[in-house]
């Protein structure tokens, strides 16, 4: 698909089939460049991927979804997707297409009976942790909580629960999707489980996800959990020896998150850790005493209800500037070397590129046995494996410093997997995908397909030529490259 036929940008469209298609929906607003709030309509998490839409279309049902989607294949109009507006690959926008926006969708609905949670498709995982916890439940959702429930589900998602409960998808119960020929369809195990298999891992390549139903669970007890600062220089290597002992030896209820980023309050750079443990707060201080004896110049760590804890993040990744993700992995034990190195790369780049200073590296130490436990070939997620997660975050905000800033980013995984291999060279790890993959949603589709989806490629393509033949869904990977600019 294209985007429409403009005679000279966006502001120009044919206003006819713009009136057509708002006199069409039942209830969604619709927005042009000329319209009252159209400057926040096309805002994005990172200013680096904000497209000037040429019609934005705030959606509030999947009925009017399907008449968008359809008006969109009359009139030639590329679509994209958006919800929590978190992606930094540009998915969510498009430059002179028109945009579905989720954001008006936002309802959570709890089922005491089944422990169960309905969430429709615009909402953010505040809104789920906040619902969920004033019945005592609690679903696996993201560390950051303005995140959408959207794109974090269907491209996985892994949280502070994933040690005891799996992914995100693993608890995705059934999901609600309106598909490439406007057609509003369930999909479940036993309703179209071909669907279901697709959409857990790739589900922005095969339509609008409307709804999703989730499978929650008790969390009546607080947890322990916060932040813990320490200059970066000086505590590197008894950080990182900590952080492999607590993936080593976790039960599946503790985790941590090593950053490294330089904050304002620092001359250089610093290694933030952020702790999580679900259980008593006598026991959280056992387990993290290694750390806390390291004498941290800044320490939150408390007792906390859940719902609060996936805001801990909020700060160090705020909507505003120009920011993008860069995905990674590693295995464990990390390399206190390693680190130091990319430590090193951190501190060039301030010096290069001062304005960088909130750039973030993050690595993320959780038991990965949970989500090891599922196949493969369960679902079209396919990044399960002994391997952890890493992040390589700049944040700039001139955009004559992009190139720049994306090149540095694409450098430093790179030493990823350069470490990567020389850790399964040294364990005998086979050389394949089977065993480490890479996680989709923090690469900002840099990375090909083929090497996220792995093993499940092949049944991927076969089934995104079933459901969308035509390529509408085309702003995310290219599981039909033949038709797409995207990731190939």
């Amino acid at each position: 698909m294209t985007a429409p036929e403009m005679n000279g940008g966006p502001a120009s469209i044919d206003t006819a089939p713009v009136d057509k298609l708002k006199s069409d929906l039942k209830s969604s607003a619709v927005l042009t460049p000329e319209s009252e709030g159209y400057v926040e309509a096309i805002r994005r998490w990172s200013d680096a991927v904000e497209m000037k839409a040429g019609i934005v279309v705030y959606v509030t049902s999947a009925e009017d979804i399907s008449t968008t989607i359809l008006f969109c294949r009359a009139h030639n109009i590329e679509i994209a997707v958006s919800g929590g507006k978190h992606a930094s690959s540009g998915a969510g926008s498009t430059d002179g297409g028109l945009v579905i926006d989720l954001s008006k969708m936002r309802q959570v609905t709890v089922n005491t009976k089944d422990n169960t949670v309905a969430v429709q498709g615009g909402a953010v995982w505040k809104d789920v942790d906040e619902a969920a916890g004033e019945h005592g439940l609690a679903a696996v959702g993201g560390t950051v909580n303005h995140t959408g429930v959207g794109g974090l589900t269907l491209g996985g998602g892994y949280g502070w629960l994933s040690g005891q409960y799996g992914l995100t998808v693993d608890n995705l119960l059934k999901v609600v999707m309106v598909l490439a020929d406007g057609s509003i369809v369930k999909a479940s195990d036993k309703e179209n489980p071909d669907l279901f298999w697709a959409v857990r891992g790739a589900g922005q390549c095969f339509g609008v996800a409307v709804e999703f139903t989730f499978q929650a669970h008790e969390q009546e007890n607080p947890v322990w959990a916060g932040q813990m600062i320490f200059p970066a220089e000086e505590k590197i290597e008894a950080i990182v020896k900590f952080a492999n002992h607590v993936a080593e030896v976790s039960q599946g209820n503790s985790g941590m998150i090593m950053g490294i980023t330089a904050p304002p309050f620092l001359k250089g750079p610093a290694i933030i850790t952020t702790v999580f443990y679900n259980g008593p707060t006598k026991e959280a201080e056992e387990f993290f005493a290694p750390l806390l004896r390291l004498g941290p110049i800044k320490n939150t760590a408390i007792e906390r209800p859940y719902c609060t804890v996936n805001g801990m993040m909020n700060h160090a990744v705020a909507y505003g500037g120009r920011k993008l993700s860069k995905g990674a992995c590693f295995v464990t034990p990390i390399r206190p070397d390693f680190v130091r190195s990319i430590l090193e790369d951190l501190k060039l780049l301030h010096q290069e590129i001062p304005e960088t200073k909130k750039t973030i590296l993050l690595m993320e130490f959780f038991r990965s046995a949970k989500w090891c436990s599922v196949d493969k070939k369960a679902m079209a997620f396919a990044n399960r494996g002994e391997h952890q997660n890493a992040m390589v975050g700049p944040f700039w905000e001139d955009p004559k410093n992009d190139t720049a800033c994306r090149l540095w980013a694409r450098q430093v995984a790179a030493k990823y997997v350069v470490e990567l291999d020389r850790m399964k060279e040294q364990r005998g790890y086979p050389a394949s995908m089977e065993e480490i993959g890479e996680y989709g949603n923090y690469d900002c589709l840099s990375a090909p397909p083929r090497r996220i989806f792995g093993i499940n490629h092949e049944r991927l393509t076969k089934l995104k030529a079933r459901y969308d033949p035509d390529n509408i869904f085309n702003r995310s990977y290219a599981l039909l490259p033949e038709l797409t600019h995207a990731a190939t």
